[in-house]
C-alpha cells in the first residue's frame, strides 16, 4: 500500500501536521474577524448618532431613525460624553438584553472564547456591546444587536479561510512530496538497489555501490555501505578458496587413512618376524602409524560442517573418566604414565556423554605426549568439584608445559599444535564441544612442572536439546 511506503506516510503527515497549523490560525483569525464586525457596528452606530445630534433641536423622524438603526446594522445606540449616557438612537427591544461584551480591555483569550461560543450557539440573542467612539467623540459608546447576522457573517468568513487552508495544505504537502521524494526517497532507493544487487551476485565487483548522494547522512551511509561490501566480498572469496581446500584435504585425508591403515596391518604382520632388527623396528613404525590415522581422522572430523547439538542427559562421571583413561593408555608406555582421578563417588553431570568423552580423550592424549615427551615416569591426574553454577573438571599432566608460541592460538585449527608436525585439531574440537554445552575450556596454568586444562559446564534443568550455537 502507499501509506505503508515513506513518500506515502511523509505525505499523510504533511497533511496533517498542515491541517493543524491552519487550524492554529483559523480560531484567532474568526475571532479577529469578530471583533472586527462588532466594531465596525460600533462605528456606524458612532455616525449615526452624530447624524442625530447634528440636529438636536429638532425632533428625529422615527422612519429615519429606523433607517439609521438599519443601515448601521444595530438596535441601539448609547452614547456617554461628559460623564452623561444619553441614548441616541433607539428602537423596540424584542428579548432582553443576554449578554454584553466590552472590546475596550478584552483579552486574546477573552476574544477567542467569545468566538467560539458565538459559533457554536445557533440561538438568535440579543448582545450588548461597549467600545471607545472613534476620534475621542466620547468617553463610551454602546450598541445592541442580534447575534444571527454576526453568526452567518463569521460562518461565511470560516469556511472560506478553511477553503484556503485546504488549498494551501494540498499545495504544501505536493511540493514537500515531490521534494523529499526526489532529495531523499530515490537516493535511498538507489542504496536498496545496490544492496539487492549485491546480494544476487555478492562476489562480483561491480556491483559494489560507488558513494555518490548529494545528502551527507546518504553519503557517509554509502560509504559504510561499500566498506562492508568491499569486506564482504573479500571474506566470501576466502571461504569459497578455504572451502576447496578443505574438500581437497578431506579427501586426501581419507585416501591417506586408508592407506595408512592398510599400512599398519601391515607392521602388525611385522611383528611376528624373529629378526631382532625389524622386532625393534616395527613398534616405533606402529607407533608412528597409529598416530598419522588419528590425523587424518581429526581431520576429518574437523572439516564437517558443524558438530551436532548436545543432546543433555544425566549420567555418572566416574565411569566415563575410567573409559577414557583406559581407551586412552598405550601398552607401549607400560608402567611410565600413573592415572590419579579424583571425582566425589555418585558425582552426575548433565551432557552429552559422547562428547564430554571426545573432550576428555584430547585432553587426556594431549597429556601423555607431554609426559611421554619428558622420557621419565609421569603422572596425568583428572579432578572433578561442583558448585552452585558449574561441573568442574581439571586434566593436570608433569609434563614439561606448553611452548609459548603454542600458548598464543592454543584454540585455533592448525594453529595451537605444541608437538613438531602436530595440526593442533584435537584441542580445537574440545573447545568448540564445550562452547556447544554453553560451557569454557581455559587452559589454567602450564609450566616446566606440567600443564592443566579446565572444561566448566553450567549447571540448569534446560531442555534435553540445546539450539544451534
Amino acid at each position: 500500500m502507499f501509506l505503508n511506503s515513506l513518500t506515502g506516510r511523509f505525505l499523510l503527515l504533511t497533511i496533517v501536521f498542515v491541517m493543524l497549523a491552519e487550524v492554529m490560525i483559523f480560531v484567532p483569525s474568526v475571532a479577529r474577524f469578530r471583533q472586527d464586525y462588532l466594531q465596525a457596528r460600533l462605528e456606524r452606530g458612532q455616525l449615526a448618532s452624530l447624524a442625530v445630534l447634528a440636529n438636536a433641536d429638532q425632533m428625529v423622524n422615527p422612519a429615519l431613525e429606523k433607517e439609521l438603526l438599519e443601515n448601521a446594522g444595530v438596535m441601539n445606540v448609547v452614547l456617554r460624553r461628559n460623564e452623561v449616557r444619553e441614548l441616541v438612537l433607539s428602537s423596540p427591544m424584542p428579548v432582553a438584553v443576554e449578554a454584553t461584551y466590552d472590546l475596550r480591555d478584552a483579552s486574546p483569550i477573552v476574544l477567542i472564547r467569545d468566538a467560539v461560543m458565538i459559533l457554536f450557539d445557533a440561538d438568535d440573542r440579543v448582545i450588548r456591546v461597549i467600545g471607545t467612539p472613534v476620534k475621542k467623540a466620547g468617553l463610551q459608546i454602546e450598541v445592541t444587536l442580534h447575534t444571527t447576522e454576526m453568526r452567518t457573517a463569521m460562518l461565511d468568513y470560516g469556511y472560506s479561510v478553511f477553503l484556503l487552508s485546504l488549498i494551501i495544505s494540498v499545495i504544501t504537502s505536493a511540493l514537500l512530496f515531490f521534494a523529499v521524494r526526489w532529495f531523499l526517497v530515490l537516493p535511498i532507493r538507489r542504496v536498496v538497489g545496490h544492496i539487492t544487487a549485491f546480494k544476487d551476485a555478492p562476489q562480483d565487483l561491480a556491483k559494489i555501490i560507488e558513494p555518490s548522494a548529494g545528502i551527507t547522512e546518504l553519503f557517509q551511509a554509502e560509504q559504510a555501505l561499500m566498506a562492508m561490501q568491499i569486506e564482504l566480498s573479500k571474506a566470501l572469496k576466502q571461504k569459497d578458496r578455504l572451502a576447496i581446500l578443505g574438500g581437497a584435504v578431506a579427501k586426501i585425508s581419507h585416501d591417506l587413512r586408508n592407506m595408512l591403515t592398510t599400512a599398519q596391518l601391515l607392521a602388525d604382520r611385522m611383528e611376528m618376524s624373529k629378526d631382532p632388527a625389524v622386532k625393534r623396528t616395527t613398534p616405533k613404525l606402529v607407533s608412528s602409524l597409529s598416530r598419522a590415522i588419528k590425523l587424518c581422522e581429526s581431520t576429518l572430523k574437523f572439516g564437517k560442517a558443524e558438530e551436532p547439538s548436545p543432546v543433555l542427559v544425566d549420567f555418572p562421571l566416574q565411569p566415563l573418566v575410567e573409559d577414557v583413561v583406559e581407551s586412552e593408555s598405550l601398552p607401549i608406555e607400560g608402567d611410565t604414565i600413573s592415572y590419579a582421578l579424583a571425582i566425589p563417588d555418585g558425582m552426575r553431570v548433565r551432557a552429552d556423554a559422547e562428547q564430554i568423552f571426545r573432550v576428555l580423550s584430547n585432553l587426556i592424549r594431549n597429556a601423555q605426549q607431554a609426559v611421554v615427551a619428558t622420557k621419565k615416569p609421569g603422572t596425568i591426574s583428572v579432578t572433578a568439584t561442583v558448585d552452585a553454577n558449574f561441573w568442574s573438571i581439571e586434566v593436570r599432566d608433569t609434563g614439561p608445559g606448553l611452548p609459548t608460541r603454542a600458548q598464543a592460538h592454543l584454540f585455533e585449527a592448525f594453529e595451537g599444535g605444541a608437538r613438531q608436525g602436530g595440526s593442533g585439531l584435537g584441542l580445537a574440537i574440545a573447545s568448540e564441544l564445550v562452547r556447544g554445552h554453553g560451557g569454557t575450556l581455559e587452559l589454567v596454568e602450564t609450566n616446566e612442572n606440567g600443564t592443566c586444562f579446565r572444561i566448566c559446564l553450567p549447571i540448569g534443568k534446560g531442555p534435553d536439546l540445546l539450539p544451534d550455537l
